[in-house]
């Protein structure tokens, strides 16, 4: 039998999906090598030629010198930071416990809370924003980082929920019912058993939780706008001037922004890619 045309056809499918996921990449990456490169250049380099790289007469480091040193960017980093890990500690705990009770066990009311988790998916949170606002009013939580917590918790259970479900659907029975057996409690099964096992899809949800949160303006500039409270994207409006705007801090803020998530990914990139792939293979 002659193999040689269903392997060259493979190999041609191959190149063309290659090819596809190559330029997707490619585009996907524009704006920010774009923003990187004009970081290091002046003003003048940028709009002479902002798609040139930095050389010797536009290198300049002054974006960096006015956001560091003139700037209270440390403050909006270190809210950014804190509002992204308490509220993705949250998102994987609360979305993994709950994740556990659906999957694992029946009682009245399942049904009704997976289709609420479903529309939490299908529904923006941004539409309840002036009954969040109210709400956060009435708690006195307006101009605080908590306000901003609660509300990614929230925007990030859904998909949380949905994702590691399916993960913890796929735990050999045998292991729950071999720890019950053996007098292990529930807590101890779901913190010793269940989370290692589901470490990839949290590396996923963390992923897909901190990007929304790390990029988000809408809620930073309605809860928490005042000045000790702003994060990296509320800070960076600062530079943006109705008539004047000083692109050179706005582009270096920018990308000193971008390293957090460059570094949350390399840490989960191996748990992310298995998280991703995972069913695929049968």
């Amino acid at each position: 039998m002659n193999f040689a045309l269903p392997m060259k056809h493979n190999r041609g499918k191959a190149l063309v999906t290659h090819a596809v996921l190559m330029t997707y990449t490619l585009i996907a990456l524009f704006p920010i090598f774009v923003v990187i490169i004009n970081s290091f250049k002046t003003r003048k380099a940028i709009f002479n030629d902002p798609l040139a790289l930095p050389t010797a007469e536009t290198f300049s480091l002054v974006g960096f010198e006015e956001v560091l040193l003139r700037s209270e960017f440390g403050l909006f980093f270190s809210n950014s930071l804190i509002v992204s890990v308490v509220s993705i500690f949250f998102v994987l705990l609360l979305g993994a416990m709950m994740a556990w009770a659906l999957t694992e066990y029946s009682f009245k009311g399942n049904m009704l809370i997976g289709i609420l988790v479903a529309m939490g998916i299908m529904i923006p949170i941004r539409l309840g924003t002036v009954s969040i606002l109210e709400l956060m009013s009435n708690l006195h939580l307006v101009n605080t980082l908590w306000a901003l917590i609660f509300v990614y918790i929230a925007q990030g259970l859904p998909l949380a929920v949905y994702i590691l479900s399916e993960f913890i659907k796929q735990v050999p029975k045998e292991l729950k019912e071999a720890a019950r057996c053996d007098g292990v409690s529930e807590i101890k099964i779901f913190f010793t058993i269940i989370l290692p096992l589901i470490r990839p899809a949290m590396a996923t949800v963390a992923v897909f939780t901190m990007i929304p949160i790390w990029n988000d303006l809408w809620f930073p500039l309605i809860l928490a706008p005042s000045d000790g409270n702003q994060t990296i994207t509320l800070g960076v409006q600062q530079f943006i001037g109705q008539y004047v705007t000083d692109w050179n801090s706005v582009l270096a803020s920018l990308t000193l922004a971008i390293v957090p998530v460059l570094i949350l990914y390399m840490i989960f990139s191996r748990q992310l890619i298995r998280g991703l792939t995972s069913g695929a293979v049968k």
